[in-house]
């Protein structure tokens, strides 16, 4: 193991000792596997023209599963947002494993170096966690606890944003592994504003936005918009709106609301892709930048208990419809 992949994991090792120490009342969980994950880090032009030659990073994730035996599990790999993993993800974890579906956690920040891009966003490009989400896919179909017809992915914000565009058809073509696919892309407050070449063709799986009227952050307008371009084609995608809730609305340790005044926000831009797979400033025709004037600072997070409530069943029942988690799926191998 070469000396990248054990700082990674190391990282995650102690992540997951920490946690350990008060996990009293937590879901049950019978064994945890740090996995590496080989990834690339692309721009995204490289990205959108269906390169897979990027700088090479080694990232991890941690997989949890709820229950022993030799039968295989559903799994939701989460995506985490722009502040990394934190409580919001974890506790959605929790709420999985309660239910008897593994986890896998997916870090994208600690292998790239990165503590967050609140206020820089530039760090990472935009579909990175895509690519990332479509490498884990490959490698945890193949696990021998996980039943790789009923992974589905979840993403938050940034992450959020990453789980419902990776539903293109376009980008499985060009970046998930041959036979492997997500049973379902539940995306939580995304970013809207850009709009991709045959954006509105979707793989035939559930595709599921839950965004708060409130958002400043990633406003929801533009997740309006988008959702009925994918309705008026026959996807299924639904957006579910929550009045006057905030961005990170699900986050419990957002009771108290938290200013965010110097993160970045694209909520004023549109940002569209050209044949050539650049991204432009759909305002001024000129290539995208975190420097444009349409990118602005500040934001507000807060908890909302009854959307987050809402949200938490919604889950479920997707969770329940799609990936069955009290099914026993085959022992056999693929």
């Amino acid at each position: 193991m070469n000396a990248a992949i054990t700082g990674v994991v190391a990282q995650l090792a102690l992540l997951f000792a920490l946690e350990c120490l008060s996990s009293a009342g937590l879901a049950q969980v019978v064994r945890t596997e740090v996995i590496p994950v080989p990834s690339v880090t692309m721009t995204d032009q490289e990205f959108l023209n269906g390169l897979e030659d990027g700088r090479p990073v080694t990232i991890a994730g941690e997989l949890r599963l709820p229950r022993a035996g030799v039968d295989r599990l559903p799994l939701v790999i989460l995506l985490h947002g722009s502040g990394g993993i934190g409580s919001s993800v974890t506790d959605w974890e929790q709420d999985l494993l309660a239910m008897g579906v593994a986890t896998f956690v997916l870090d994208s920040f600690s292998g790239r170096g990165i503590i967050n891009t609140n206020n820089d966003q530039a760090q990472l490009p935009r579909l990175a966690q895509a690519e990332d989400a479509f490498r884990a896919l490959a490698i945890l179909s193949k696990h021998p606890r996980i039943d790789p017809a009923r992974i589905m992915v979840m993403g938050f914000s940034r992450g959020g944003q990453n789980a419902l565009y990776a539903s293109l058809k376009r980008f499985h073509r060009l970046h998930a592994s041959p036979g492997t696919e997500f049973a379902a892309y539940v995306a939580f407050y995304p970013d809207c504003t850009y709009t991709y070449r045959e954006d509105d063709d979707l793989v035939a799986k559930p595709v599921r936005i839950f965004q708060g009227s409130a958002d400043n952050y990633n406003p929801i307008a533009p997740c309006r918009a988008y959702v009925e371009r994918l309705t008026a084609k026959g996807n299924d995608a639904q957006l579910t709106e929550y009045a006057r809730a905030n961005h990170v609305f699900d986050s419990v340790a957002l009771r108290q609301p938290v200013q965010l005044p110097q993160a970045q926000t694209t909520r004023n831009c549109r940002t569209i892709e050209q044949e050539n797979g650049l991204l432009v400033n759909a305002r001024t025709r000129e290539p995208f930048t975190y420097n444009d004037p349409c990118v602005e600072r500040g934001v507000t997070t807060a908890y909302d208990e009854q959307a987050a409530r809402e949200a938490k069943q919604a889950v479920h029942e997707i969770v329940v419809k799609v990936l069955k988690p009290s099914v026993a799926a085959s022992t056999a191998r693929p």
